[in-house]
């Protein structure tokens, strides 16, 4: 098996455990979204302190402090919305509307690490997010459209969280670490709320949102194996079977169905990515205006 070939295996683990861990949030019922996230972090935390406690290593670089913190509370915000988004969207519709994350990457890694876009990358990112709005459906009641906005909203702090991983990445500071100071930062963060406004949750909810948080580990540590396998140019589009896991689970479990608008979004919004990663790949020539002599 080659490498591009487990690549592709972890970043399917992956996408598939992700859309067990939404699953799985939604299953838990109406419970504060800011409650599902303490506990889904803190399986997070434990698995990777695990694997920093087998290393003997829990050390930093101090010079990396202030982006783990804004690493961390961008990933927060993220996680807050996506859960939002969640428990009052369809399974595959808040799945869909979270795969917006690497478009804002491509944009954050524009304006702070200099990274440079060409025309093809910035149409993408206009065309993905008109597939968005067949999903979000702006109108003038703030209420129905405020789950989508929320999930709008996650996928930019997602994105925004990436790119200052790939910029921890490029200091020099481990995965592992990354993982568990964003964990640790989440579980603390919300930690007053949560003794302020716990909710009581039956057995079975604690059960769920801890499977939830055992999903969600699964789904970080496959798409880190992933990309050390392999470029994300290779491998990045099979990210986007979660919405096809998603939307199986979601009609399995729930009996979802997404309405021809939402179906309209999906298909742009995964079709751009396709054209995004053939050009990636080399497989897509967008030809160049000839200059005139």
């Amino acid at each position: 098996m080659t490498n591009k070939q487990k690549g592709i295996i972890c970043i399917l683990i992956s996408a598939f455990s992700f859309a067990l861990m939404n699953l799985f949030v939604q299953l838990a019922g109406d419970i504060n979204p800011i409650q599902k996230s303490f506990f889904r972090n803190l399986i997070a935390f434990l698995f990777a302190a695990a694997i920093l406690f087998r290393e003997h290593d829990f050390s930093f670089q101090k010079k990396n402090l202030k982006y783990l913190i804004l690493r961390s509370a961008l990933g927060t915000i993220g996680i807050l919305c996506n859960y939002y988004a969640l428990g009052h969207l369809l399974l595959s519709d808040a799945s869909m509307l979270g795969k917006l994350s690497p478009f804002v990457v491509l944009i954050c890694s524009y304006i702070f690490l200099k990274e440079k876009m060409n025309g093809f990358q910035i149409l993408s990112i206009i065309v993905a997010f008109i597939g968005s709005l067949f999903i979000i459906r702006p109108g003038f009641s703030l209420t129905e459209m405020l789950p989508a906005l929320m999930g709008l909203v996650g996928a930019i702090a997602a994105g925004s969280a990436y790119t200052t991983v790939r910029y921890l990445g490029l200091r020099g500071e481990r995965g592992p670490f990354i993982v568990f100071f964003f964990s640790a930062f989440s579980c603390i963060a919300v930690l007053p709320y949560i003794i302020l406004n716990f909710e009581p949750m039956t057995i079975k909810q604690l059960g769920t949102l801890l499977l939830a948080g055992v999903a969600a580990s699964g789904g970080q540590f496959g798409v880190t194996y992933a990309y050390k396998f392999a470029p994300a140019r290779d491998i990045s589009i099979y990210d986007y079977t979660q919405v096809i896991f998603a939307a199986v689970l979601g009609f399995v479990v729930f009996g979802e169905l997404p309405d021809s608008l939402s179906l309209i979004g999906y298909i742009i919004i995964c079709g751009i990515s396709l054209l995004m990663y053939m050009y990636n790949m080399g497989y897509l020539k967008i030809r160049k205006d000839a200059k005139t002599p």
